[in-house]
């Protein structure tokens, strides 16, 4: 199949886009920071309380996503997003409700375990059965949804809650997962059919060519990228959910935080676009080594930003790094080891993202708590960040990229 003209696969491709951009991937961790300080001054908690809700979330998403990824390879991607997105709608709807800090945990529980179902597991399984030749770029559009969600989720949330408050704020949020996200994927989302069968069928449960998740694991290739982007979603999930306090902190208006947390969606949808065309010409590890070093320059100026200028730099910086993770991870692990546990093997890759998310927006709440500042937190995980793009930069080149048979990988040690 390739990225053009057919009816089919172009309605697939938009209905993943507007699903992503709604999903937990975009909604949730893009707008988190613009709750976290009315929903901390309204109940009297602490950053690293209010934050908690984040990391728990994230840890349930690092817990579920290898059973979700099982489940998925299994029945089919529209058998297990339709529920998820269902479950997250009414999770998200009912914060709108919350009066105690346990119902705030508890939701945010909720969201995690469903969180994966209605992002980055299933789309990608679903655009990667239909696009081959052209999969990165296929996989840059439909992650461009999530890219666009960080651009308008953080002014969005802001003047939903200006105008009518943060309770108010999360049932329109709720009320949009169900227009963009349910519906269309209701309608048009569905895995290819495979080769010998008709384009007019789409069983829900295909076989795609590829190595099992045990096979996976026993590669090297499986354990850099586990390592890689652990570090990077520690450092990037730990800015991206402090960025609009750690700014408003040092003075900059909080109108003017919100426009740097849409510049970061800005050239995160940027560098994505750009990633998704160069994956399909350039190697892909090199590639994503470059993107994150520059990411992490950015955080890096973000972590003593005092003015609009510097703020606009490090988050225009930060952007356009961070737009490369969501495109090479899954093409990576389609390429290196096929579909035929694509989802799987995505879901243990994203435990260890999850895992290193959940640490990150922690570990900046207590840096603040303690130090009463974002300054050493946010350059500690800089480091981290380009040390990770550093192990990144060690994975095998010989990556088919015509074809959806997998990469024959040394093992792991």
């Amino acid at each position: 199949m390739t990225f053009g003209a057919p009816a089919r696969p172009a309605l697939v491709l938009g209905a993943s886009v507007l699903g992503i951009f709604v999903g937990f991937g975009s909604l949730v961790i893009f707008s988190f920071g613009v709750f976290l300080k009315p929903v901390s001054a309204e109940f009297g908690w602490t950053r690293t309380q209010a934050s908690l809700g984040f990391t728990l979330a994230a840890l349930t998403v690092a817990a579920s996503s290898p059973f979700l990824g099982r489940i998925t390879d299994r029945i089919g991607p529209r058998r297990v997003l339709l529920p998820c997105v269902s479950v997250y709608a009414a999770a998200l709807a009912a914060l709108a409700f919350v009066h105690s800090l346990a119902a705030y945990y508890a939701l945010y529980i909720a969201l995690g375990l469903v969180g994966n179902g209605t992002a980055h597991l299933c789309y990608a399984r679903i655009v990667s059965s239909w696009f081959d030749r052209r999969r990165g770029a296929a996989l840059a559009t439909v992650m461009a949804g999530a890219a666009a969600g960080a651009i308008l989720m953080p002014p969005l949330a802001t003047a939903l809650i200006a105008h009518f408050g943060w309770r108010s704020a999360y049932l329109l949020l709720a009320a949009s997962v169900v227009t963009l996200g349910l519906l269309p994927a209701a309608l048009f989302v569905h895995d290819a059919p495979t080769r010998g069968q008709g384009s007019g069928t789409s069983p829900s449960h295909p076989r795609h060519p590829g190595v099992t998740g045990l096979s996976a694991a026993r590669s090297s290739a499986f354990w850099l990228l586990l390592a890689g982007f652990f570090l990077f979603s520690a450092s990037v999930n730990g800015c991206v959910a402090h960025l609009i306090p750690l700014l408003t902190d040092r003075s900059i208006t909080a109108e003017t935080a919100a426009l740097a947390a849409s510049l970061l969606g800005i050239f995160t949808l940027a560098g994505r676009l750009l990633t998704g065309a160069l994956l399909d010409r350039l190697p892909a590890p090199p590639l994503t080594t470059g993107f994150f070093t520059i990411a992490a320059i950015g955080v890096a100026i973000l972590s003593s930003a005092h003015t609009r200028d510097t703020a606009f730099l490090g988050a225009s910086l930060t952007g356009l790094g961070m737009g490369a993770e969501a495109d090479v991870l899954p093409y990576l692990i389609s390429r290196y080891f096929g579909l035929r546990s694509f989802t799987e093997i995505y879901g243990y890759a994203f435990t260890s993202y999850a895992i290193a998310g959940a640490l990150g927006p922690l570990l900046m709440g207590w840096g603040f708590d303690e130090w009463h500042s974002y300054l050493i937190p946010t350059r500690i995980l800089a480091a981290a960040m380009l040390a990770g793009a550093m192990i990144l930069a060690l994975l095998p080149r010989n990556i088919p990229t015509n074809s959806t048979e997998p990469a024959t990988l040394p093992l792991a040690a």
